[in-house]
């Protein structure tokens, strides 16, 4: 079954409102797609050198003054990520110790990161301090609208909302983080690190994921206008 099938069959079971969300359903399935095709493409491109992941990112973190930091293979595909408590990086079997052109962009993207840390960056500051609240948001936030909606009580519905919107700034303020980190990625990996045709299709992998962030964000917005149309129902 197609997205547009599976839209289609579930709309005679949906609320007019939660028409407001097709766009980004649709731009969310895309943004998955486009990663998952650019990154099985580049995953199957060696660099030149020989090096591997795990190497590029050791190389990079050591030349940034970042000794303290320790890399770590994690489970699972995509599955990459820097630890700011742990002062751990942590990469997925398929960037580790892969050669690929794909396992060094996505490498170098999480020593961006721990860049960002080293050196106190705005906006990963802000997005770490938003975290407890967009936790609860997204826990609690659908299940007060859901009640409020079900007992008839506006405030409830306008409390979620309120929750709700902590969720949705946390994806707006992971936009540049995640931006900020792929930008100083392939800023590193033209030095030399990777031929220009390389850094190219690094640059790809690395636009295909920044595209599930902005779908996510997208997403957000959309289900919070979609819940501030659901507590005007009840006025």
């Amino acid at each position: 079954m197609t997205i547009i099938s599976a839209i289609a069959a579930m709309i005679p079971y949906m609320d007019s409102t939660m028409l407001i969300l097709i766009p980004g359903i649709l731009l969310a399935a895309w943004a998955q797609s486009k990663v998952t095709s650019t990154y099985q493409q580049f995953s199957r491109v060696g660099n030149q050198r020989g090096l591997t992941g795990a190497q590029v990112a050791r190389y990079i973190l050591d030349n940034s003054g970042l000794n303290n930091i320790t890399i770590e293979p994690i489970r699972g595909q995509l599955t990459d990520h820097y630890d700011p408590k742990g002062k751990v990086l942590r990469l997925s079997e398929g960037v580790y110790g892969s050669q690929s052109v794909a396992a060094l962009g996505i490498a170098s993207h999480e020593v961006g990161h721990a860049i960002q840390d080293a050196t106190n960056y705005g906006p990963m500051r802000l997005r770490g301090a938003i975290v407890p609240l967009a936790a609860i948001g997204g826990n609690l936030s659908m299940v007060l609208v859901l009640a409020g909606l079900f007992l008839g009580g506006t405030g409830l519905v306008q409390i979620g909302a309120f929750l709700f919107l902590f969720t949705v700034l946390f994806q707006l303020v992971t936009l540049p983080v995640e931006f900020d980190a792929s930008k100083r990625a392939l800023r590193i990996l033209d030095t030399g690190i990777l031929t220009p045709t390389e850094v190219e299709g690094a640059k790809r992998v690395l636009n295909a994921a920044a595209l599930t962030y902005v779908a996510a964000a997208v997403t957000g917005i959309l289900s919070f206008l979609r819940i501030l149309l659901l507590s005007r129902r009840r006025d």
